[in-house]
């Protein structure tokens, strides 16, 4: 008996090694496809060209320039944004639990309002469509930023007060969030109506805003980050038994769980003050792989990595193409998308 439960528990082991091999297929032939579709026609050969280095000025421009930092960006967002859910939801023991339930996406809103009325970053409508058009988009971005780590430290700071417990972060991160909301409605209310639409404009989660600087960053703050939720994903794991069980195995919970939030929620911020508000992606995408994987830090923070970054990967794609040539701002997408999923999901394991 012994022996055949050994055998059956290394099945499940390769079963999961499988799933992540298997999503990591899926992202890279999901990321050719992506290169490849949009409203100019270029196909696998003008890629494979690129690769050799023999593809013509055209061809080149616009993937080097318009489609490869787009489709990076929204890998590395996606797992950025996904990974630190799953870890969220670890620290907190709270499924319903998000970066974005901590206020993050109301502060960077909130940031990027700011910018635009007080600090004079401006707006203007541009071309036959009347396309808003943001003047100063750095500014923009630096103070969706800066105000959503402002809204981190405040967090941070209450839970420190209160010893850390999960329920007073939640409670916290609640508060900030309608706190900004707040803040943002009076920003709109006292805006005129370009600088109203801009606001509107940029809580869109957008992928067309991705360029290569903004990628790099991104990159570098997201393989560390995720290096470190990985080296953390067995002190992670103990938190699910409660924190006095985690205390027993040596697990320093405090020092744990406040620097796993600060590393989520600093993931997070860099995401949402490049790309805007993209919601659903930190929620529903480790609830499917919880519930594929089961709950194991060791696999769910891999595998909600790659599936994060198809998930995103994925709806920018629909988003360029579903209604071409009209381009859809990504987390309209996700959200229709990801709302209805998570609903189901919760339907059914209530049921359970």
């Amino acid at each position: 008996m012994p022996d055949k439960i050994i055998a059956q528990y290394k099945q499940f082991i390769k079963r999961r090694y499988w799933f992540i091999a298997i999503g990591f297929l899926l992202l890279v032939a999901l990321s050719v496809f992506a290169l490849v579709s949009g409203s100019s026609e270029i196909g696998i050969d003008k890629v494979w060209q690129l690769m050799i280095g023999q593809a013509d000025p055209f061809a080149e421009r616009i993937i080097m320039s318009i489609r490869l930092p787009r489709v990076i960006g929204a890998m590395l967002a996606g797992t950025a944004l996904a990974v630190s859910g799953a870890v969220v939801q670890s620290l907190l023991r709270n499924p319903l639990a998000s970066p974005f339930t901590l206020g993050i996406s109301g502060a960077s809103a909130f940031g990027a309002a700011f910018a635009i009325i007080v600090l004079g970053a401006g707006s203007n409508y541009t071309g036959s469509n009347d396309m808003v058009n943001i003047t100063n988009p750095y500014i923009v971005t630096i103070s969706a930023f800066l105000w959503s780590l402002l809204s981190v430290i405040v967090i941070l700071a209450l839970s420190k007060l209160k010893g850390a417990g999960p329920e007073v972060i939640i409670l916290s991160g609640i508060i900030i969030s309608s706190l900004f909301g707040a803040g943002i409605s009076a920003m709109q209310y006292f805006a005129d109506t370009i600088q109203l639409a801009s606001i509107v404009f940029w809580t869109f989660g957008d992928m067309g805003r991705a360029t290569w600087s903004q990628v790099i960053i991104l990159a570098v703050v997201c393989i560390p980050v995720l290096v470190y939720f990985l080296y953390q994903n067995w002190n992670y794991k103990s938190l699910h038994s409660g924190d006095e069980y985690a205390k027993s195995l040596g697990v320093n919970v405090t020092r744990v769980r406040l620097g796993g939030m600060l590393a989520a929620t600093l993931l997070t911020a860099v995401v949402v003050s490049f790309f805007g508000v993209i919601a659903f992606i930190g929620l529903v995408v480790p609830h499917i792989v919880r519930r594929l994987v089961k709950a194991d830090e060791h696999f769910v923070i891999p595998a909600s990595a790659l599936f994060g970054g198809i998930f995103l990967l994925l709806s920018d794609t629909l988003a360029r193409t579903v209604i071409a040539p009209v381009v859809l701002p990504v987390g309209i997408l996700t959200s229709f998308i990801g709302a209805p999923l998570f609903l189901f999901l919760l339907i059914k394991g209530m049921k359970r």
